[in-house]
């Protein structure tokens, strides 16, 4: 089993929607049993918040859901439960360092690793104000990350 944690820093936009397209891809794929998926955050403001709303809208455009999701903390517990940790930007790899002290087993990655941008960081709808700049870079992402794990180059 392959399991993934996507990290952002408040666990309501970016991680979140990256945990539910990569759900999504698996589920299409009938490869349920073979993944498990969450998502945390390196903060601790939105903890125990539910997804943004219009990180929600953007997910439900396209038939994706994510009812019952409510934000929570990365643990440095975390570290040994996942086979890959996956942060949105630099800022959330940084902290994954300090919240699991160290990546010993070379667990950390950015999402936008896995696509032709390779160390550009997720759009970040906080400071651009556009949810379809975030939902592309989640998804190809995701579909960059779900083929390297089927093709077992990660």
């Amino acid at each position: 089993m392959t399991r993934i944690l996507f990290v952002g820093h408040w666990n309501v936009c970016r991680s979140p929607m990256a945990e539910y397209v990569m759900k999504d891809l698996v589920k299409k794929a009938g490869l349920e049993s073979q993944f498990y998926i969450a998502s945390a955050a390196t903060g601790r403001e939105k903890i125990g918040h539910p997804i943004y709303p219009l990180a929600q809208q953007e997910l439900d455009e396209h038939g994706i859901h994510c009812d019952g999701h409510i934000a929570r903390q990365l643990q440095n517990s975390d570290y040994e439960k996942y086979d890959l940790l996956i942060g949105m930007d630099n800022t959330d790899i940084h902290n994954m360092y300090l919240i699991c002290g160290g990546d010993f087993a070379d667990k950390f990655r950015l999402l936008m690793d896995f696509t032709d941008h390779r160390g550009q960081e997720v759009a970040n709808p906080r400071y651009i104000d556009d949810f379809k700049m975030t939902w592309h870079d989640v998804l190809d992402g995701c579909q960059g990350l779900f083929q390297k794990i089927i093709a077992k180059e990660v």
